[in-house]
């Protein structure tokens, strides 16, 4: 397995360690697609291979997060998240295999195909599963709860802190070092489904660390209260300085050197929500690319790389479709539980 920011900052990993759990570096494919400007190829960065347990991109946050657990000497994490929400399910799924206990705090989304999957999933896994609902007072009982004399440490919701964004400093690091061998040249355009931001955000400073031009094109699919500019620089900023503070090496101006774009255009109805352009862009990529995407967060980056690619002023433009999504068998079903005593009566609607 490697580990391109130890590599290239063994003073940071020595600071700032993580526990290895993904397969990296993972792999990269080109394809070719037939567009309104004709045949135009792209790659894809496959994040849905990063483990055997559970793909997708929370794998690489968490190998610092729940180290920072270890750290603490935590016996039960607690997460936040949707009912259907990779996070909450990737998280509950990798402390159970460090010993940890899990609690997931849960509130309501769209209702999709995969909703009662990932619940039958949690049950199976053993996770506490609390929703999280109601009025501010409601919630931080509901939080108090969960973490009282539980020797709890709290993980945020999407993994997105200056912590979990390291993972994907690697992240960029890895690109580049593929790069570097010739398994792809460099991209002008890298895209991502933006939800909580520490994907992108960690992405732009592992390729400005890089010194790659290639610009990140950060497709919202979260309300705008969890994704918008003041927050991600705000985060681009904190996690450049945390990443300075380890390793005086890492330029103190790293922030102010990243690419990125933040895209609002694709979000559609809302969280969870899919239309016209996500319907096709999913349908597209099964077809054309082999790949299996959903309408939360992928189908919206891939819209966003379909709607670039139509366009004339990026006929000469080279693209990368950064896939986030677990591409890993989950093994249960989508049937009402025979026990719903650890489900509370508010997520029974995800079966009817």
């Amino acid at each position: 397995m490697s580990d391109d920011l130890a590599t290239a900052y063994p003073r940071l990993a020595q600071q700032v360690p993580k526990t290895h759990l993904a397969d990296l570096p993972t792999p990269i494919v080109q394809e070719t697609l037939n567009t309104a400007q004709g045949q135009r190829r792209v790659a894809i960065k496959c994040d849905n291979l990063t483990s055997k347990l559970y793909g997708g991109n929370k794998v690489r946050k968490l190998e610092y997060l729940l180290h920072r657990a270890s750290e603490k000497k935590a016996e039960r994490v607690v997460t936040f998240g949707t009912v259907a929400s990779n996070h909450a399910l990737a998280t509950a799924l990798y402390a159970k295999s460090l010993g940890f206990e899990c609690t997931c705090l849960l509130s309501h989304q769209t209702r999709t195909a995969n909703a009662a999957r990932m619940l039958n999933m949690h049950l199976q896994n053993g996770t506490e599963i609390l929703h999280y609902g109601g009025d501010y007072s409601h919630r931080v009982d509901t939080m108090r709860r969960s973490v009282q004399g539980r020797q709890a440490w709290i993980i945020p919701i999407g993994g997105s802190n200056c912590l979990g964004a390291v993972g994907f400093v690697n992240a960029g690091l890895e690109l580049a070092g593929q790069i570097a061998t010739g398994e792809l040249d460099v991209p002008d355009r890298l895209y991502v489904a933006n939800g909580t931001m520490a994907t992108a955000v960690g992405l732009a400073l592992g390729l400005a660390l890089a010194n790659l031009p290639t610009e990140i094109q950060a497709v919202r699919v979260t309300a705008d209260i969890f994704a918008n500019p003041k927050a991600m620089r705000r985060l681009l900023v904190k996690t450049a300085t945390f990443l300075n503070a380890f390793d005086a090496s890492i330029p103190a101006d790293l922030a102010d050197r990243a690419r990125y774009c933040l895209r609002d255009e694709f979000f559609g109805g809302g969280y969870a929500r899919t239309n016209s352009a996500t319907d096709r862009a999913i349908e597209t990529a099964r077809a054309e690319l082999g790949l299996m995407l959903e309408t939360t967060y992928t189908g919206k980056a891939m819209a966003a790389m379909l709607y670039d690619l139509e366009r004339a002023e990026h006929a000469g433009q080279s693209m990368l479709f950064w896939n986030t999504y677990n591409s890993r068998p989950l093994p249960a079903g989508v049937e009402r539980p025979s026990d719903v005593s650890r489900l509370p009566k508010e997520f029974l609607r995800y079966f009817d």
